[in-house]
């Protein structure tokens, strides 16, 4: 199958998960996930209508989407994976959002990159996703409601400088077990209803979960962005 007819298959799979959750179609936007596929298949993805982008690592996308951007309007990347300090000031200019907001000196170094950018009259709303740890012990992530709160407090009385405090995000384990994969997801909700109570004024609406090989559950527990890589693009070349 071609890229355009897998992204038909899962925008299908997608609204057939919305219809069975009682959700309106539409509801849940579609991420495809193009880490180590070329250019290529990013415009062919492009030209099958999709526009949102994830990338795994800073220095694959600032190599591969900034050719793109001048090329193809209405291009929006996310970065979804982890994100050292160092390379904040890189990954900041191209991205509409970060992902995997983990740590709070990750956010000092992201508000610190903005200001910047807002003194040189290059001020850009960057939206912020908290990544939450919900069980997978390789993964990172804020581990208690608590620091949660910590984080979204301080990323939030930086707005004057472009930072929106758009929501959470997580991974499920890797497992053929659905219910452990069913619950980690049910886990972020809950502790996403938990930490908006505290923040009224903040957005926090985006629940980012949900990959290939379960998305569909994810679509069942409230999610309203999918990172599909896999189903989209087919296997990764890894070399």
């Amino acid at each position: 199958m071609s890229i355009k007819d897998n992204f038909e298959e899962v925008r299908n799979r997608i609204h057939e998960a919305e219809r069975r959750a009682g959700r309106s179609e539409g509801s849940v936007k579609l991420m495809a996930v193009s880490k180590f596929h070329p250019a290529e298949a990013v415009v062919e993805a492009y030209n099958a209508g999709q526009r949102l982008f994830g990338e795994n690592r800073v220095q694959e996308a600032c190599g591969k989407f900034p050719a793109l951007f001048e090329s193809y309007p209405g291009l929006e990347l996310h970065l979804i994976g982890s994100l050292q300090r160092n390379k904040v000031k890189q990954i900041v200019p191209y991205v509409s959002c970060i992902q995997s907001v983990d740590r709070i000196e990750l956010i000092d170094e992201i508000i610190k990159q903005c200001r910047k950018l807002s003194e040189e009259g290059k001020k850009k709303t960057l939206r912020l996703i908290f990544e939450y740890h919900t069980g997978e012990e390789s993964k990172s992530g804020f581990l208690s409601t608590d620091e949660l709160l910590k984080a979204v407090e301080k990323a939030g009385e930086a707005s004057d400088c472009g930072i929106v405090c758009a929501g959470f995000m997580t991974m499920a384990p890797f497992t053929d077990d659905n219910q452990a994969v069913r619950n980690s997801f049910k886990k972020l909700h809950t502790v996403a209803d938990e930490v908006k109570k505290h923040f009224p004024s903040l957005p926090l609406d985006e629940l980012s979960m949900g990959m290939s090989g379960d998305f569909e559950i994810a679509i069942e527990e409230g999610s309203t962005l999918v990172r599909v890589g896999t189903a989209l693009f087919g296997e990764r070349n890894y070399a």
